[in-house]
């Protein structure tokens, strides 16, 4: 389990992260989110051992990173968004180079880079010089060598850049099954990767941590969408018995609230019954779906408005 209690980090006068908390369970994948300058790559870097932290500790399972660095360290994969790969060097080479870094026992050596040359498909390669491969291939040598030693904590920013569909459909299904081991987390762009393969989501704005939510809390809906002929001053009278509150989205295009305690089946049966018996026309009555691109983006300008 990861605990992170009020970590800080200034560069200068720039205060990157600022106080930022949160816990990971073993087997959660934590989406870490928020835009270019945000302060998620400070704070990759601090979960890592990089860069300390100015204030505010971090602990594995226990041992707290200052302390404990080397060892910890041990047991990191870490994935970040520019890994810097040698060129000249043979994909056995460096996977066999960075599994030296990482302390593994040599008579462990040639194992670990089997399950991990396995695991990203990446067999053959690996005598090829680095620089001759792919934007794609380079990528699934970084994710191997972040998985060399079966780390207990992964962090991952942007793993499937590069990939093609049936690449990121295989590191999906990689990193689902590292998470049966390990605490991810995985920090990406692509709202589809984080909607797909994670639990939880951290948005970082200006340094601070401004959402911590379950992806299913985030995307369910407590509203319906109401689609009807009638103008928002005639339906009042109508969605006040059923103690509904309604907002226009467009033209006869409504979303409608009502308390969380509320049968939602039963108050659309009666909604649409109350708008036939009042000759209106009924062209949609559906909950509400949200998509976490536009909740990533609505977040992001109530931080900047705060």
């Amino acid at each position: 389990m990861l605990h992170v209690t009020g970590i800080s980090r200034r560069y200068g006068q720039l205060l990157a992260v600022n106080n930022v908390s949160f816990t990971i369970k073993k087997g959660e994948i934590i989406g870490l989110l928020g835009h270019n300058g945000a302060g998620k790559t400070t704070i990759m870097k601090m979960l890592s051992g990089y860069l300390d932290a100015d204030s505010g500790t971090i602990e594995l399972d226990g041992l707290n990173i200052v302390q404990h660095r080397a060892q910890i360290q041990r047991q990191l994969g870490y994935l970040p968004e520019h890994l810097p790969l040698y060129a000249d060097m043979t994909v056995a080479d460096y996977l066999d180079y960075a599994a030296r870094l990482k302390g593994i026992a040599p008579a462990e050596h040639l194992s670990e880079v089997k399950r991990v040359v396995q695991a990203t498909a990446i067999a053959d390669k690996l005598s090829a010089p680095i620089g001759t491969l792919s934007r794609g291939y380079k990528q699934r040598v970084g994710v191997a060598q972040a998985l060399l030693g079966k780390p207990r904590l992964l962090i991952l920013d942007e793993p499937t850049n590069g990939l093609d569909p049936a690449q990121t459909l295989q590191m999906r299904a990689l990193i689902q099954q590292i998470a049966t081991e390990a605490t991810v987390i995985l920090s990406t762009h692509i709202m589809q990767e984080v909607q797909a393969l994670c639990d939880r989501v951290l948005l970082i704005e200006r340094g601070q941590l401004v959402l911590d939510q379950r992806i299913a809390e985030l995307t369910s809906s407590k509203a319906l969408v109401l689609g009807c002929s009638a103008s928002l001053s005639t339906l009042q009278p109508l969605l006040s018995p059923l103690e509904l509150s309604a907002s226009e989205l467009s033209p006869q295009l409504y979303r409608l609230t009502a308390a969380d305690s509320v049968d939602w089946k039963a108050l659309a049966a009666a909604l649409s019954k109350a708008l036939i018996r009042h000759d209106i026309e009924l062209y949609q009555l559906q909950p509400e779906q949200r998509d976490l691109d536009s909740l990533f983006r609505r977040s992001q300008e109530v931080a900047h408005a705060a």
